[in-house]
């Protein structure tokens, strides 16, 4: 089973003057679901190198089991410094694609043609993507082979309105994942706030939140095992 992991290579929250980047829960819990899978995974990113790791994400606050293995398994942080270039691999290489979030993805992949080309060439190939938290964003230019939104008529979860309004940051953002998934013909559903939520619909996986990380890994391991 070889899995590609899509992380953002955006540091900067707008304008704010304050930093963001991937979340570190959100590679973390599905990186150790792969890899206790028997997974072989590959990290890219837009820029390729060390991707910017949201420092918000490192915080005691949001620190658990899954950030704290990471952090102390040199061979992960030597994998996460040395991403590969986005542009450099292809779907036929992969059984299936997952997408941490992290406000970053919101600027850089959503509107990157190489990761909009690499989602549309894994579902070419009927192989499943997972994203979670903001990362469900980055579909929004993703289109079928009609040329249609992807995520038109499909079930979707991702970070809710109210998630964004509870970390202050609806005016920071370019768009909310919520209203965009909606606007593009999503069938858009959504758990509590910060609870695990999780929607399939054939190969499209996504999760709802930091908390729905694991929980969006696992699902992508069942159907990849069916």
């Amino acid at each position: 089973m070889k899995i590609l992991m899509v992380l953002t290579s955006h540091d900067q929250l707008g304008n704010t003057g304050r930093k963001t980047g991937f979340w570190l829960e959100e590679l973390a819990a599905p990186y150790y679901a792969f890899k206790d899978a028997g997974a072989e995974i590959t990290l890219a990113s837009p820029k390729g190198g060390n991707p910017p790791l949201d420092p918000k994400s490192n915080e005691p606050d949001f620190q658990t089991e899954h950030t704290h293995r990471f952090e102390g398994d040199a061979a992960a942080t030597a994998q996460l410094a040395a991403t590969v270039r986005l542009d450099s691999v292809s779907p036929a290489d992969f059984d299936a694609v997952f997408y941490p979030g992290g406000h970053g993805p919101l600027w850089d992949l959503a509107e990157d043609q190489h990761s909009i080309a690499l989602i549309e060439g894994f579902l070419a190939a009927n192989k499943h993507v997972a994203l979670v938290c903001h990362a469900p964003g980055v579909l929004r230019h993703v289109k079928t082979p009609q040329g249609n939104p992807l995520v038109a008529g499909r079930k979707v979860t991702g970070f809710t309105n109210s998630e964004e309004e509870a970390v202050g940051l609806t005016q920071v953002v370019p768009f909310l994942v919520e209203d965009e998934l909606i606007a593009k013909g999503g069938l858009y559903s959504k758990g509590a706030d910060w609870s695990s939520y999780v929607v399939s619909d054939g190969l499209l996986i996504t999760g709802q939140n930091p908390t729905s990380s694991a929980e969006t890994a696992q699902q992508l391991i069942k159907q990849l095992a069916q």
